[in-house]
């Protein structure tokens, strides 16, 4: 039986109905008649119950459970939340802040510049402060920054902290020591978003499908996927007593349009194998060495010859579209993790299929389709071809 939510409008007369049967006479029409007043009120009540029953029953199914805080009584819980801190995933990971290294140019020497030491930047409005306390005892100083806040108060974390080399922070209060503009000379720590609630959610149900098992691939990728920044981990067999495990990062974590983790981020899906949140070394089988390795792309060139139909540009557009989708839905298997079918593999055949579906239905022809190894990788948006290769479609040709 399929669950009905009736609406304010439905209960309202239903409940009018039910008046005139039991009371055996009809309603005024009148809009401020005593049962017309009675029923909207009824029906009033009655809809919020509908709706809150419906709300509590989507909490019990993590593939729907809200991540949104709600609170009952005195009690405030994210019932998303709630199934990760139950089953061990934990919270979602939280934003991490920018760290920077400045140029600071020093008009008197012999001062000191203070930690905490605030500084802004006209790009992204964020706060940032000096770590710790640096010596003026040079033309040109080169002092640590953080991000601390941010124009919505989030406490500075995120991608947006990032800043690039050349980038001007300027010092809130001017200090007489030094100029108040100051350069970026490098990123120390690229700053991660917040985790994506629906990553977070599939990380819980990648949990409850692929419990905890000793060392087992499952483990790898889910200790690997903690880490900010990180949305896929790959782990594969690598020489005798080793592990080597594949990352791909956000581009927006690692500023690298492929998704490449930066060495930071492979770190931290190393240290993230090797230990638990409370610092123990808990989680990687003893006899497992770790290499956290990033993942690599594969371009190819796709040829269609001799490409005869009406509407040849649509074609074209709508040929390019279905085999971006296919190279989009490739995947890499890892042996014990990866549900079947495999989708690691290219296949000539079901390209030259895809052509063939939207050449036939515009009545056009064509001769034939190869397709190869460009030796280049572009942007993001993937996926695999072989161990740690991942794999992304670079060019289709018409000739």
């Amino acid at each position: 039986m399929a669950y009905e939510t009736f609406t304010t409008q439905q209960i309202n007369d239903l409940i009018i109905q039910q008046l005139e049967f039991f009371l055996n006479q009809k309603t005024p029409l009148l809009p401020k008649a005593f049962n017309r007043v009675l029923a909207k009120v009824l029906a009033g009540v009655f809809i919020l119950l509908y709706k809150y029953g419906g709300f509590i029953f989507l909490q019990i199914f993590v593939s729907t459970a809200t991540i949104r805080e709600t609170t009952i009584g005195d009690v405030s819980v994210s019932p998303l939340i709630e199934w990760g801190r139950l089953i061990g995933v934990g919270d979602p990971v939280p934003a991490t802040n920018a760290e920077l290294l400045i140029e600071v140019t020093v008009e008197v020497q012999g001062g000191t510049l203070n930690a905490g030491t605030q500084l802004t930047s006209n790009i992204n409005g964020f706060t940032y402060i000096i770590k710790e306390s640096i010596l003026l005892n040079a033309a040109v100083v080169y002092p640590e920054i953080v991000a601390v806040n941010d124009p919505d108060n989030q406490g500075g974390g995120g991608v947006l902290g990032n800043l690039e080399a050349g980038d001007i922070v300027s010092f809130v209060n001017p200090i007489s020591d030094v100029f108040r503009d100051t350069v970026v000379d490098s990123q120390i720590v690229t700053a991660a978003d917040a985790e994506d609630p629906e990553v977070y959610r599939q990380r819980v149900v990648d949990r409850f499908q692929k419990r905890p098992q000793g060392g087992a691939s499952a483990d790898y990728e889910l200790w690997g996927e903690e880490v900010a920044g990180i949305i896929n981990v790959y782990p594969y067999t690598g020489d005798p007593g080793e592990v080597d495990v594949y990352s791909e990062a956000t581009p927006e974590s690692s500023g690298d349009p492929d998704g490449i983790p930066t060495q930071a981020q492979l770190d931290a899906v190393k240290e993230s194998i090797e230990k638990d949140d409370n610092g123990l070394a808990s989680r990687r089988p003893i006899t497992a060495f770790v290499n956290s390795l990033p993942i690599t792309r594969t371009g190819f060139e796709v040829t269609v010859f001799d490409l005869v139909v009406q509407d040849e540009a649509e074609v074209q557009q709508e040929i390019e579209n279905s085999i971006i989708d296919y190279f989009l839905d490739r995947e890499p298997f890892v042996d014990g993790l990866t549900v079947p079918p495999r989708k690691d593999k290219i296949s000539k055949t079901t390209i030259t299929g895809i052509v063939d579906d939207s050449v036939n239905a515009r009545n056009g022809t064509f001769t034939g389709v190869e397709f190869n190894e460009t030796g280049s990788a572009v942007s993001l948006d993937l996926y695999i071809l072989g161990e740690g290769e991942k794999s992304k479609l670079t060019d289709i040709f018409f000739v």
